[in-house]
């Protein structure tokens, strides 16, 4: 297997197990919806995540914000999620490194795509929300492209589906991740706090100084991390960014290059006797053969970079515990309060016609306009049908826009609690509608047999 056939068959085993998310993602949204609007859950819903948490030793509270304890809901939003985007973190930074944003070439056409998808839909935004300032916080909302729930009505169609355009829309999402974190760090800081920005800096010049001493432990990474995670917290830089940072601080190259640990498992190896073809004698390891065995075991481990061995580790964390508990806290629409103007209207309108309209118009214009300039190619084995029918599912908008939504109106009270109800069924809505849609066309579009 060549380095090409090698980076492919990653790629498309990650995208894979984004799809096996995809199916928990959405039970714990219908669960949260039915938790949300039935009479006797609806106000233990909304209570439950504005309990208080503690991590306390002594006085300190790790998990506290300007002197004050923090709920269930900011745990989950602030220190789930930035373990979250420490997984985005790690793998744009294998994609930029060796994957499929490795070349021009290569992350051309879904990084123009992903542009697109990010200005028309603020746009859209934009010219709903008119000049309420407030309603205009919500202007990132529909920019996200949720990489789960849009592979999995992919994977629906399992080998009708050419590669390159599976592996199109997975880049692009991952393009999209990449703005959104630019647009939080940017847009949704607030009250800097000097002493803990400086130690912040401090806790990523040591990461940094440590990657450059080939240090290659994980774990220091990770302690280290937290510490950052704690200092953005009260920085005033949302602390979710630390997630990222801590990835791209994290080493991608082995300490003693790849040629050393496998001569010394080749090494190794050659020590053990040749074992009888009887395989059902049991067989008595001595000491030294023992000692051997765990170091090739040894070895084995450390011909695994460490970024490409956190990313895999916080593969299962992320897909089965913080995204669900994340959908759970965060996709329960009270719907009970809505009327069909906040349906039809204001922040619902925007976010739904943005994910909709404006994912699907920016991410086909702009990619259709640098093809027609001979920039870059569609993927194989597309059609501009099934290209279309695809960019209609990067209107599949969920956890980073459900984070946006947060983000922009959950500290404005009252009014804040209204907009972000709306805001959630606007993705909600925006989001099905843009799956069933894409599903129906990509029916229509994608040839029958594969």
């Amino acid at each position: 297997m060549n380095q090409t056939q090698s980076t492919n068959y990653s790629f498309l085993s990650k995208i894979k197990s984004h799809v096996n998310s995809s199916v928990i993602l959405i039970v714990c949204t219908v669960l949260a919806l039915i938790c949300a609007n039935l009479p006797w859950t609806a106000q233990w819903y909304t209570k439950f995540w504005q309990t208080e948490m503690s991590l306390s030793i002594g006085n300190f509270n790790f998990f506290s914000h300007g002197g004050h304890p923090m709920t269930i809901m900011q745990v989950i939003n602030d220190f789930l999620m930035a373990i979250f985007f420490l997984s985005v973190g790690l793998e744009i930074k294998r994609e930029i490194l060796v994957g499929e944003l490795s070349s021009i070439k290569k992350a051309l056409l879904p990084i123009i795509g992903a542009c697109g998808g990010m200005i028309v839909p603020v746009l859209v935004y934009a010219a709903f929300c008119g000049a309420d300032p407030v309603m205009g916080r919500g202007m990132a909302i529909p920019m996200a492209t949720d990489i789960a729930f849009s592979l999995g009505v992919l994977a629906i169609f399992s080998t009708r589906v050419p590669v390159g355009l599976k592996v199109f829309l997975a880049a692009l999402a991952v393009a999209d991740d990449l703005g959104g974190i630019i647009v939080i760090a940017l847009f949704y800081s607030s009250d800097i706090n000097l002493f803990y920005l400086i130690l912040a800096a401090a806790c990523v010049a040591v990461m940094v100084i440590a990657n450059w001493r080939k240090v290659r432990r994980k774990a220091f990474y990770l302690i280290v991390g937290l510490a950052l995670w704690y200092a953005m917290l009260n920085s005033g830089i949302h602390a979710t960014i630390a997630g990222v940072i801590v990835a791209f601080c994290v080493p991608a190259t082995l300490k003693n290059g790849t040629g050393h640990y496998l001569e010394r498992i080749r090494t190794n190896i050659a020590k053990f006797p040749v074992i009888a073809a009887d395989r059902k004698k049991a067989i008595v390891l001595t000491h030294e053969q023992i000692h051997t065995l765990k170091s090739i075991e040894s070895a084995a481990d450390k011909l695994i970079s460490p970024l490409q061995d956190l990313e895999d580790n916080l593969q299962g964390l992320v897909n089965w515990f913080v995204i669900p508990v994340f959908a759970f806290a965060n996709a329960g629409v009270a719907l009970g309060g809505m009327s069909l103007t906040d349906v039809f209207s204001g922040v619902s309108l925007a976010v739904m016609l943005g994910l909709v309209v404006g994912k699907f118009v920016g991410v086909f214009s702009f990619s259709w306009i640098s093809v027609k300039l001979k920039f870059v190619s569609l993927p194989d084995g597309a059609s501009w049908k099934s290209f279309a029918s695809v960019c209609v599912l990067c209107g599949i908008g969920f956890t980073v826009s459900m984070f946006i939504a947060d983000l922009s109106f959950s500290a404005l009270g009252a009014e804040g609690a209204h907009l972000l109800n709306n805001a959630k069924f606007g993705i909600l809505l925006g989001s099905l509608i843009s799956a069933l849609l894409g599903a129906f066309l990509l029916n229509k579009t994608l040839p029958k047999e594969r």
